[in-house]
């Protein structure tokens, strides 16, 4: 199935200088969708630290939620990210506004990884404080793919392009139980990927939760070229902390999605 899908940018007009309370993660394989965990908590888009695909884009996040007393609460945000020829990560942290709002989401935080030197470093812009962390632990691959668990539905939605990448789309749903929903009802999470296997990053997410409504996170200004090198650096200023623990200490290892996705 081909298809041709447009991405809205408006709000990218307004935020040339520039998602809720987003964070771009670093993972050491890919954001395969078919490889995700059963539950999702939807931040923004995955970057992998993969050598030899650079590029910088903005993430357009958006969320729409339908309140008891029948109003909506719609709300926007924007993350920088990108990734280096080093398979050096940027991403960030940044507070909801008004989707009516024209002004720039505040960044709180900026997160930095570092896959050839296991250094993963966390600034804050209000403290100026960035805090760094060194680990050589090993990433646990997840390999059973949701489609193999009960509750879970997955639907190839075949081919297509956005912004002129060439991206499959992957639709999931996966139902809760009444037992687990304070409702008492079954409700059912679909969430919608469109995934480009040249660079290793979903450009469109669709996440639809009836208990939280609607978050799309969306890719533009993607740039395929070097960002410039103080995009992976701590800006002059900041006291850097080293939090990594002593040799001999307890580690705790994140399952994350695999096969060859953010922190």
């Amino acid at each position: 199935m081909e298809r041709k899908l447009f991405l809205l940018s408006s709000v990218v007009g307004m935020l040339v200088a520039g998602g809720c309370g987003a964070m771009a993660q670093q993972v050491a394989n890919d954001a395969n969708p078919l490889y995700r965990p059963t539950i999702i908590q939807l931040h923004t888009i995955s970057v992998p630290p993969i050598d030899g695909l650079p590029f910088s884009a903005t993430a357009i996040i958006e969320s729409r939620q339908t309140m008891q007393d029948g109003t909506v609460a719609e709300s926007r945000n924007l993350n920088l990210i990108g990734r280096d020829s080093r398979g050096r990560t940027h991403g960030e942290m940044r507070a909801r506004v008004p989707m009516s709002s024209k002004d720039t989401p505040h960044l709180g935080e900026v997160t930095l990884y570092d896959p050839r030197t296991g250094t993963r470093t966390v600034y804050n812009t209000d403290t100026h404080i960035a805090v760094r962390t060194h680990t050589f632990v090993p990433v646990r691959m997840a390999n059973t793919a949701p489609a193999n668990l009960p509750g879970v539905t997955v639907e190839d939605l075949g081919t297509s392009t956005l912004n002129n990448i060439d991206v499959r789309g992957t639709r999931r749903s996966v139902v809760i139980p009444a037992a687990n929903n304070p409702t008492g009802a079954a409700i059912t999470v679909v969430d919608e990927y469109w995934y480009s296997e040249d660079l290793h990053l979903d450009i469109l997410l669709v996440h639809n939760d009836p208990r939280t409504g609607e978050q799309k996170i969306a890719l533009t200004n993607l740039v395929r070229a070097e960002p410039p090198p103080a995009f992976f650096e701590v800006p002059e200023g900041y006291k850097i902390v080293d939090m990594t623990p002593p040799p001999g200490a307890p580690v705790l290892q994140r399952m994350t999605p695999g096969p060859a996705g953010s922190r």
